[in-house]
């Protein structure tokens, strides 16, 4: 038992840092400012939207962007990533007389060294020339009806290079509300939305369903080209800004209002489960030993608690079980606003053990699948590791 109490205390002790001094990262009050319309006429925005077999999301919403309400001068490009169902055909459809224009394109197989993604952003990029803005914005995402004003117009008086909205996902399921707040929350505390926020902070990203990026900015970055091999090509774009002197922004949508909304389903585990998996040994940069430092830590962290208040209450012992339960109602507490965004009790903070339990496994079976030769794979493609 004395072993557990001092484990339980350490764990305690990460908790105090994680609240106090890791960027408030646990707040969900980062925002688009109201209002932040852009002047009337000004600048010129591509949308570029990447779709792989999207057919079945694009009627909920490939709409929201074509009727967006933009001053300026807006386009649709929807990059047709060599689909095999008729993404192309509903896209066309619903094009028909859209009040954005909107263009379909292909730009075939990635060549080597490229992800199919990256490859059709740079075949986007290309196409639509020299405007002002572009919005990278993911087939799944509905967006209101003033999203793209709000984007740029906070953008143009911020004077930033990029600003990138983490859409609010689905949570209409019961794994969906046990697993998407806390995916969202273990985001911010990987990358603090404060410390991205901050220019002069090392912390850099973004969240891949909804990026504006200033056009110049991103040539001056290299362009897309000088991530073409990113799997986790949101936090790698938005890291290639920073480095390269651009100002960026992270922020949460709006609440339960549309504002920049995911509208793909995860009905089951393991939908969710291989949403995770197929990038979470990528973000741990393919390092066995980074995998192995965040078993033990996530166990620390979250699962030494719960452990020591139930070993506590069963063995009869007082200071373990208080112990244990002051660690939990502290990680609790920091869970609670996450979980009201998302709309649930906020009694169901409790369940954040639980969930990282879950997060833990997906981890582990992400490396598994690479030591298996399958690294990062989606929708018929998979992307091994990065040569050294």
């Amino acid at each position: 038992m004395d072993v557990l109490l001092w484990i339980t205390a350490v764990s305690g002790l990460a908790w105090v840092y994680l609240t106090l001094f890791h960027g408030w990262f646990w707040r969900t009050d980062v925002r688009l400012a109201r209002p932040a319309a852009p002047p009337s006429g000004s600048g010129t925005v591509a949308v570029i939207v990447p779709a792989r077999d999207e057919a079945a999301v694009l009627g909920e919403s490939l709409p929201t962007l074509l009727a967006q309400d933009f001053p300026g001068r807006a386009e649709v490009v929807l990059v047709d990533d060599g689909s095999t169902d008729t993404t192309a055909e509903v896209a066309r459809r619903l094009g028909a007389d859209a009040r954005v224009p909107l263009t379909v394109t292909s730009p075939g197989e990635p060549p080597s060294g490229w992800t199919g993604k990256l490859w059709a952003l740079r075949h986007g990029v290309e196409s639509v020339g020299e405007v002002d803005w572009i919005l990278f914005t993911d087939a799944d995402i509905a967006h209101a009806p003033d999203s793209l004003a709000r984007l740029v117009g906070e953008a143009e008086r911020d004077r930033l290079d990029l600003l990138s909205v983490m859409a609010r996902l689905r949570t209409h399921t019961r794994w969906e509300k046990l697993i998407v707040p806390a995916f969202v929350y273990f985001f911010g505390k990987l990358f603090p939305f404060r410390r991205v926020n901050r220019p002069k902070s090392r912390v850099a990203a973004a969240a891949g369903g909804c990026v504006l990026v200033r056009r110049t900015s991103l040539e001056r970055a290299g362009g897309v080209a000088a991530i073409r091999d990113a799997v986790i090509d949101d936090v790698s774009l938005g890291t290639a800004l920073k480095r390269s002197g651009g100002r960026i922004r992270l922020v949460l949508a709006d609440g339960p209002a549309r504002h920049v909304d995911s509208v793909r389903p995860y009905p089951g585990l393991a939908d969710l489960w291989n949403m995770v998996a197929r990038s979470a040994f990528a973000q741990l940069r393919h390092s066995w030993l980074l995998l192995a430092g965040t078993v033990v830590g996530l166990a620390l962290v979250y699962l030494a608690a719960p452990v020591a208040l139930v070993a506590g209450l069963v063995g009869g012992d007082v200071p373990l079980a208080l112990l244990g339960l002051a660690v939990w109602a502290l990680m609790t507490a920091t869970y609670v606003p996450m979980a009201r965004y998302y709309g649930r009790p906020a009694a169901e903070a409790v369940l954040l053990p639980a969930a990282a339990t879950l997060y833990l496994g997906m981890t582990v079976h992400s490396a598994v699948r690479h030591a298996r030769g399958r690294g990062a794979a989606w929708k018929g493609r998979t992307y091994p590791a990065p040569a050294e």
